[in-house]
């Protein structure tokens, strides 16, 4: 076991798990519990950007700078991912974080993409398909968040009973650790995470794994529930 920083070295052949809780992870978690079939996870948005091009059916979402891009069908929130109506829809997701790092492992046993909302499933997926695999746990982010949900996850692999408190503790000072740094920019580029931190908060809500097919382009992340 290991957890990372983002551009950490990898080594080939274990079960890659991403997280991001604020907000890839959670925002692709309740696309998925919206309906979505499939999220095309690229590494930038002019990935996406040309991803849509050759599919224009797709909803493209995303972010730079944490801000919805004008041409995005839909940003990077899971609460304005909760209200789209998305039964059968197919996406196309950029992020700074959360889809980039999706991208970063060539030859992973499995790749996985976890938030707060289905760590539990992420475990019993792994525990089901790769219990005797090596596993890394990458951080996409530098704020607390994601590394509470690493540690909570280990715990979960290890056969012990973490503290859903603690996750939800260190979510809470992770989107403190984005706001300092959102106070920090121009008013109109700032980022209000209020209304959005219930829902990364929101422990276990999603019943399946995400599970990532490398393309030549992208991660194809598709639910399996667990």
């Amino acid at each position: 076991m290991s957890i990372i920083a983002m551009n950490a070295d990898i080594s080939p052949g274990t079960v890659v798990v991403v997280i991001d809780v604020i907000r890839a992870f959670t925002t692709a978690a309740i696309a998925f519990e919206r309906g979505a079939a499939d999220i095309a996870c690229t590494r930038s948005a002019d990935a996406g950007r040309n991803l849509r091009r050759r599919h224009p059916d797709r909803l493209l979402a995303g972010e730079v700078g944490g801000l919805k891009p004008a041409d995005f069908d839909l940003g990077n929130s899971p609460v304005e991912m909760s209200r789209a109506r998305l039964a059968g829809r197919r996406l196309i997701q950029a992020t700074s974080n959360g889809t980039r790092g999706l991208l970063r492992h060539p030859q992973p046993a499995a790749l996985l993409a976890a938030s707060a909302l289905n760590v539990g499933a992420t475990a019993r997926w792994i525990a089901r398909h790769h219990a005797q695999t090596p596993y890394t746990l990458l951080c996409t982010g530098r704020t607390a968040e994601d590394l509470a949900c690493a540690r909570y996850l280990d715990d979960l692999l290890r056969g012990l009973a973490p503290s859903r408190d603690d996750l939800v503790a260190g979510i809470r000072r992770g989107a403190a650790e984005h706001a300092r740094a959102y106070a920090e920019r121009p008013g109109a580029d700032q980022v209000d995470l209020s209304g959005d931190l219930p829902l990364c908060c929101d422990v276990d809500r999603s019943a399946f794994a995400m599970v990532g097919e490398l393309r030549p382009d992208h991660v194809a992340l598709a639910p399996v529930p667990c």
